[in-house]
């Protein structure tokens, strides 16, 4: 039972809570269930939960480390895919300015790219805790919201002639 608490702890401290719940509370329950079979003096029955719960609890850890790799993977290649769409945006703004770009559309995109900044603020802040399960939802849609800036700026095509070629 001590190397089943011992097996949870470490669990826990690999963040199987966040990252393996399913398996956490898998071993946390079977730990459970040995110390009540402790209380009911079936020491057989005890020591059957007691290796259950230590299997989970070893199964969280590394089910938490794989997932927390995998997650912190996802939101770093997110942050770089965002950092390459700003730059491109901020460019695009730049030769907005400079064109025929009507001022509300310009002010628009700022206002949204002053939005998207906030948010990237948020997620890493998260990331600096370690915390990539936080940063990943703050992400989801800002992609989405630079690509529409991108494209509420582009150049429009040159203007036609009213006039008839004869």
């Amino acid at each position: 039972m001590d190397q089943a608490q011992g097996a949870i702890d470490a669990a826990r401290a690999a963040g199987a809570d966040r990252y393996a719940t399913g398996e956490y509370t898998a071993a946390t329950q079977s730990l459970q269930l040995a110390n009540d079979a402790v209380g009911q003096r079936d020491y057989r029955l005890a020591l059957n939960h007691a290796l259950e719960s230590r299997e989970h609890a070893q199964n969280a850890a590394r089910e938490a480390a794989n997932t927390h790799a995998r997650i912190r993977g996802e939101v770093e290649r997110s942050m770089s895919e965002i950092a390459t769409l700003l730059g491109e945006a901020n460019s695009r703004i730049a030769a907005a300015e400079k064109g025929r770009t009507p001022r509300r559309a310009i002010a628009d995109a700022r206002r949204t790219l002053m939005q998207v900044h906030d948010d990237l603020q948020k997620a890493g802040a998260a990331m600096q805790r370690d915390d990539y399960l936080a940063a990943q939802p703050v992400l989801n849609g800002i992609k989405e919201r630079i690509v529409g800036v991108l494209a509420s700026l582009q150049t429009p095509p040159p203007a036609q002639s009213s006039r008839r070629r004869r």
